[in-house]
């Protein structure tokens, strides 16, 4: 049986790793088998290319580049880690995949959005999430939140500017009018609670249909 790969998507500051936790924890209580991994990230070729992408000294990196690196980590990532949990019937969680790379570099960074899903084509080779869960937050909350935050390291894209940030928020919901049929979004304002509780909805909703 194949697995199911599900992604968690948003803005900088959308709270996706605090409410993969409690997925994390749904999916054992439940004696569900996944593996839970991010992008780019994962296995170490692709965590040295996040290095490189979001390193604080590399401010002149161009934007095509950059895309180029995300593409390049995603599909290290692909071969060494998703697709051979999926192909052992495993729950895939991943933090961030292909529409990260749309609504960042496609579209805030004025790539185009067909331009770098075009890139990223020939990286994934046609295998793209079966649900994705949007935490929709505005750029000026979720950048409060970072700035706020004790524990979190910023990097290279937390320091653009706030148009940038409403910018990557524009073209994530131009990312959720193309693929309405595999995102849902879920009001990330809300209290960590109701956001987990609903995220957690939606997949066990998935999940049973399957």
């Amino acid at each position: 049986m194949k697995g199911k790969f599900i992604t968690f998507e948003g803005p900088d500051g959308s709270g996706k790793g605090t409410i993969i936790k409690y997925v994390k924890k749904f999916l054992e209580k439940n004696k569900i088998d996944y593996i839970l991994t991010r992008e780019p990230g994962g296995i170490e070729i692709s965590e040295e290319i996040r290095e490189i992408i979001l390193n604080k000294k590399h401010l002149n990196m161009d934007e095509r580049t950059e895309a180029l690196l995300y593409a390049a980590a995603r599909r290290q990532h692909l071969i060494e880690i998703v697709m051979p949990a999926l192909a052992k019937g495993k729950i895939v969680i991943c933090d961030r995949f292909v529409d990260s790379s749309l609504a960042y570099q496609g579209f805030a960074r004025g790539i185009g959005i067909d331009e770098v899903l075009k890139i990223n084509q020939f990286a994934i080779d046609k295998l793209m999430p079966d649900l994705t869960l949007f935490l929709n937050v505005r750029p000026e909350v979720g950048l409060e939140r970072i700035n706020k935050s004790k524990v979190r390291k910023k990097d290279r894209l937390d320091l653009e500017s706030i148009d940038f940030h409403k910018k990557v928020y524009e073209g994530y919901n131009k990312v959720l009018e193309r693929y309405p049929n595999r995102i849902t979004s879920i009001d990330a304002e809300q209290s960590i609670k109701k956001v987990s509780d609903q995220s957690i909805d939606v997949i066990k909703t998935f999940l049973d249909q399957e």
